[in-house]
């Protein structure tokens, strides 16, 4: 059964689809039944291009991304989700709809926090320097993620793990 994970940050712009991308690249060459989601509580409707250029640069094809809202996540037919991961600040600390999935009928959420890239200074470079730092940092992460054996982990083992790889 597919491990799917949600990745949420408010505009569902440019880290949630960093990670969405990341995770959905790596998952696919190590040959892991995982997929990556990213959504966002006030989507901008638009991906910052600057991610696109990011993912692209490392081999994602992003032809089907598409910024959009965490409801599309809570309703009947959505993907049962194991792991929730806010990655921005703001979206951490919003009311989040309830997601349906995971061990005991709920996603394990965490907490995983970068920077916003979009507000990198040094014009273009600086922020297409940012982008590929936080790209790079997300898969690092992911690829932790990845080495869990999510399949048998209980719900407190992946909750701690998940938190201790946000530490690193």
């Amino acid at each position: 059964m597919t491990t799917h994970v949600l990745i949420l940050c408010t505009h569902n712009s440019a880290r949630s689809v960093l990670s969405e991308g990341m995770l959905n690249h790596l998952a696919a060459r190590l040959g892991l039944d995982v997929k990556a989601h990213s959504a966002g509580s006030a989507p901008s409707g638009r991906i910052n291009p600057f991610a696109i250029e990011a993912l692209n640069g490392a081999g994602i094809d992003t032809g089907a991304y598409r910024s959009k809202s965490w409801d599309e996540f809570s309703v009947d037919g959505a993907p049962p989700l194991s792991i929730v991961i806010t990655v921005c600040d703001s979206a951490a600390a919003e009311t989040c709809p309830v997601f349906f999935g995971g061990i005991g009928g709920q996603p394990v959420k965490v907490h995983w926090g970068y920077p916003d890239p979009s507000n990198a200074e040094g014009g273009e470079e600086g922020k297409r320097r940012a982008f590929e730092l936080t790209r790079q940092a997300i898969g690092y992460r992911m690829l932790q993620l990845l080495a869990l054996p999510l399949k048998t982990m209980d719900r407190a083992a992946l909750h701690a793990a998940l938190v201790e790889i946000g530490r690193s």
